[in-house]
């Protein structure tokens, strides 16, 4: 039996996404957050306005989407209820968070400054994206009480870093997903994946069809 029910999130599972970004005097931002998707070399993240993530993006219009595994879950942790911004934003004070200039040190996360774009990777992560700003475009313009707080932003990205263990055997265009074990937030809890439940139809379709 269904019944209505009315979450405060509808968070169901999404990866879990480390945005590094420059701030305004040089030194790096890194920020967690798990409303993220791909669509080829694209990626939509939904972001709050007043983040200093979002800041840094409208102004820099770069950054490095790094991707942990779950072996990283306990260093993800530590950035939890952090803010790169000072003062801290009303609505995460209320929340718990506080200011943190030093973002990769809290981590213990190593930053290696991006090829193309001006950004930090964070070494540990298997996965990191070099990207850039396409467009920003505001959320909840029908609801008043919710308007300005949330945006959407379409980063496109601009090269690849992907663990050498990670990749299909002779295949370095290829990841094998049976390896890849991203970390995934859903409901304010912290998962992983488990093993394949069943073969995919969809996967009979090569993936270089799907090619930029």
């Amino acid at each position: 039996m269904h019944r209505i029910s009315e979450p405060a999130i509808l968070y169901f599972g999404t990866p879990v996404v480390l945005i590094g970004t420059v701030n305004e005097n040089g030194t790096y931002n890194l920020a967690p957050i798990s409303s993220a998707f791909w669509l080829g070399w694209r990626c939509i993240i939904g972001i709050g306005s007043s983040s200093k993530t979002t800041e840094n993006l409208i102004r820099t219009k770069q950054c490095v989407l790094n991707l942990p595994s779950v072996n990283e879950v306990r260093a993800v942790d530590r950035l939890a209820l952090t803010t790169g911004s000072n003062p801290v934003p009303e609505t995460k004070k209320r929340r718990g968070y506080e200011f943190e200039q030093e973002k990769f040190e809290r981590a213990n996360f190593t930053s290696l400054r991006a090829d193309i774009v001006d950004g930090p990777r964070a070494m540990e992560c298997p996965v990191q994206m070099e990207s850039t700003v396409i467009a920003i475009n505001p959320l909840f313009t029908d609801d008043p009480s919710q308007q300005g707080r949330i945006v959407t932003i379409e980063l496109k990205i601009l090269r690849v870093y992907i663990e050498d263990s990670l990749l299909m055997d002779d295949q370095p265009n290829r990841v094998d997903p049976d390896k890849w074990k991203p970390l995934i937030m859903s409901f304010q809890q912290f998962y992983g994946l488990t093993d394949r439940v069943y073969p995919s139809t969809l996967a009979k379709v090569p993936e270089r069809l799907y090619a930029k």
